[in-house]
């Protein structure tokens, strides 16, 4: 018991780690909330193409000598808006937009990226860097993260309706509209606070697996809430302390820690296991 206590405070010793501690449970605790609504409205590839959309916007902020959390915003956002207009005026479905849009701003970030004389670490913005985060780094992703909980968390009623009904939530007067854009603005500010714990590759994970966890596990949303939060927060404390036992990236070890949560659901969770459902097809209840 001893060396599993040693095991997981020893990390805490190092300033860095604390911070990196810190910043990956908040991120992890605010991709956890929207993720529930993402694989309950179905927009998860949305979130895949924000999140590599973004780099465009890194490299010109740096240019311009701007904040990259702001090039990163603006270009997410842009990217969302892009989707959406393309789907509204054009043939071509939107899973198939989505990929031409992000696939194509990624690109653009790529080659803008090798063309420009920088000191930014290509592989700490694609990956993320959470071992370098600083205190200033720190108290932005406070703000982004924490600003972003509270406006789900305000404004959850409402935006479940619209993620799981549309036509009912604008037949009672909710601004289907409003919501509409306020979700994809959440989204992208999700984006950017976890940019330094996981970057832009390893995000979307954050953004999916928290919430399909926690769907696997039950049937009421206010429970899927708290479920999917709690493990975010299990697996970001649990692959930040792995990650310094075994030298690997932070943010790599934080998402097969939630892939392995979420194997685990897939496999054993009551009423929807995968193994549950395979005993119950070979011993069927009496009179069934």
């Amino acid at each position: 018991m001893t060396g599993l206590i040693d095991w997981l405070t020893v990390p805490l010793a190092y300033p860095f780690m604390q911070r990196a501690l810190v910043v990956s449970v908040m991120v992890a605790a605010v991709c956890a909330v929207l993720s529930c609504y993402l694989v309950l409205k179905g927009w998860s590839l949305i979130g895949d193409a924000i999140s590599h959309a973004v780099l465009p916007g890194i490299v010109v902020a740096y240019v311009v000598n701007l904040p990259l959390a702001v090039g990163a915003f603006a270009a997410g956002l842009g990217c969302a808006l892009f989707t959406g207009y393309l789907k509204a005026h054009s043939r071509v479905k939107e899973d198939t937009v989505m990929g031409i849009v992000f696939s194509g701003m990624f690109g653009l970030g790529l080659v803008l990226f090798t063309r420009i004389e920088t000191d930014q670490h290509l592989m700490h913005i694609l990956f993320g860097n959470v071992l370098g985060v600083t205190p200033r780094d720190l108290a932005e992703t406070a703000l982004v993260a924490g600003g972003t909980l509270i406006v789900v968390l305000l404004r959850r009623r409402d935006l479940l309706l619209y993620c799981f009904d549309v036509n009912h939530a604008r037949a009672i007067g909710l601004p289907v509209g409003l919501l509409h854009y306020g979700l994809l603005v959440l989204l992208a500010l999700t984006i950017v606070s976890a940019l330094k714990a996981v970057g832009i590759i390893l995000v979307i994970a954050m953004l999916i697996a928290p919430g399909a966890t926690a769907y696997l596990l039950t049937n009421s949303f206010e429970r899927m809430l708290a479920i999917a939060t709690a493990m975010a927060v299990v697996s970001a404390a649990l692959g930040t302390v792995v990650s310094f036992h075994i030298d690997g990236a932070t943010g790599a070890c934080i998402v097969l820690t939630q892939a392995a949560f979420f194997a685990a659901a897939f496999l054993f969770a009551p009423g929807h296991g995968l193994l549950r459902r395979r005993r119950m097809a070979a011993d069927p209840e009496p009179g069934s």
